[in-house]
């Protein structure tokens, strides 16, 4: 006989996993090479337009508002809903859009380097088996971050929201780590840069989940422009 104790406890230890699953997810930690990339950060820093601890917070909270709420995370939400009904040709085509929207050679080696990271995680943990981990590594012409991240949500069991905050955490953190780097800034000041984004992240998630297909967009001018430029720089640290 199973009592409403043993039911509750099971519950809550299910609740547990995909929490800690999601935390395991967000980590700089997860061996994908996230922390290798700023975003066109360390090319802000080297034409002059962020300098201080203000500036990268403004700078990051603008790429947050207007790039990642409209374009990857929006795309991770519908990706969440397709891996979860397996649609194939929904998948792909969202997958492809990643593609295309990537303006700079650096940000599309970025977004297919890291899908293939995560790809390759996923191969070997517990949740090998499941045939969408095969559809994943179908996708053409490279699982991407976003879909990638999505099916590892999906298959950590967390819900929509869940998933999006934990995809939205692990950029805001990668970037205050790639700012102390870059700017450079102290640990103090990262931390408060960090508090910044979270602030942010909960209303810019809400967005996300929102946005039907005619509303994503990945047009950030000056964002590509720089990205480009990073191309060729000199002397660099990150890879984007």
């Amino acid at each position: 006989m199973i009592t409403a104790t043993a039911t509750t406890a099971e519950t809550a230890g299910s609740a547990d996993a995909t929490l800690l699953r999601l935390i395991w997810l967000a980590s700089p930690a997860l061996p994908v090479g996230g922390f290798s990339y700023s975003e066109g950060l360390e090319s802000a820093v080297e034409h002059g337009l962020v300098g201080n601890e203000a500036q990268a917070g403004d700078w990051l909270l603008d790429q947050l508002l207007l790039g990642q709420a409209r374009a990857d995370w929006a795309v991770a939400a519908a990706a969440h809903a397709a891996w979860q009904a397996s649609d194939t040709a929904e998948l792909q085509r969202l997958n492809e859009w990643v593609v295309v929207t990537r303006e700079s050679m650096e940000w599309r080696a970025q977004t297919e380097q890291t899908g293939r990271s995560l790809l390759e995680w996923l191969r070997n943990s517990p949740q090998a088996a499941d045939p969408r981990v095969a559809m994943l590594a179908d996708l053409a012409p490279a699982p991407t971050w976003p879909l990638a991240f999505a099916l590892a949500t999906v298959l950590a069991g967390a819900a929509p929201r869940d998933a999006l905050l934990a995809m939205a955490f692990g950029w805001a953190e990668n970037m205050a780590q790639s700012a102390i780097k870059a700017v450079p800034l102290g640990q103090a000041a990262a931390q408060r840069l960090l508090g910044r984004l979270v602030e942010a992240i909960p209303g810019a998630v809400d967005l996300a989940l929102q946005l039907d297909e005619p509303m994503r967009q990945a047009h950030a001018p000056m964002l590509a422009i720089l990205s480009a430029r990073h191309e060729v720089q000199y002397s660099r640290l990150f890879r984007s």
